[in-house]
């Protein structure tokens, strides 16, 4: 029983994250996306089509830093005892994005160029996300980063829940299961919003913080 209750707060927690980073690069950072980031083409296609930003080909870097990034989990892995390093990487890279960031912005540097640096490095955060997932696939309930498939299941379950009713268990269970991970996102996005329209890319300190109390809870496991 406890360990489902860890799973349930794992996931909620990761989801709000993903949600969170992937909506304040997005805001503050060039309309990035480091969590989707084959949302990236998308924008990069629009942009280049609509000729509004000449740095439009920077958002297909995040691809390669993304694949570099799961490469990396999976070292990361190898090497580790407790499968909760990763997030510990995770967080200290994303806790360094913001620290910089406010470092860059006192100092005044805070350059194009150094925004789009903390975007990469919060893409790269968001790849090692990925490749937990990935691995560890029953530490959550579902992808963490990627609300399709999730979105996708609920539907799914959702459907058997009105032909069959509540008696349906594992129907039941799966939807709230899935109602966990998009709500988790949804919040997240939310509040990266708030974050990175008033408070800019610093605010990535915050995620930072969570997922590096997150590997020092579960560091025995």
């Amino acid at each position: 029983m406890e360990g489902q209750k860890n799973i349930w707060y794992v996931t909620l927690l990761l989801t709000m994250i993903a949600g969170y980073c992937d909506t304040v690069t997005f805001v503050a950072a060039d309309s990035i996306f480091s969590a989707h980031v084959t949302g990236n083409f998308i924008v990069f296609a629009y942009q280049i089509v609509k000729g509004s930003d000449v740095h439009a080909w920077i958002k297909l870097l995040t691809f390669p830093i993304f694949v570099i990034a799961v490469i990396a989990g999976g070292r990361i892995v190898l090497k580790s005892v407790n499968r909760y390093t990763i997030l510990f990487w995770e967080g200290i890279i994303l806790l360094l994005s913001g620290i910089a960031s406010y470092i860059f912005g006192y100092l005044e540097i805070f350059s194009e160029w150094a925004m789009y640096g903390v975007a990469m490095t919060t893409v790269f955060a968001m790849g090692l996300q990925n490749a937990f997932g990935k691995l560890y696939a029953k530490e959550t309930h579902g992808p963490t980063t990627m609300m399709t498939g999730n979105v996708t299941q609920a539907s799914l379950d959702l459907g058997n829940l009105i032909k069959n009713g509540v008696s349906d268990s594992d129907s039941f269970l799966s939807f709230k299961k899935q109602l966990v991970t998009i709500t988790g996102f949804l919040a997240g996005c939310f509040l990266g919003a708030v974050a990175g329209k008033f408070f800019g890319l610093g605010t990535l300190i915050l995620p930072g913080i969570a997922m590096i109390i997150c590997y020092w809870y579960h560091r025995n496991n």
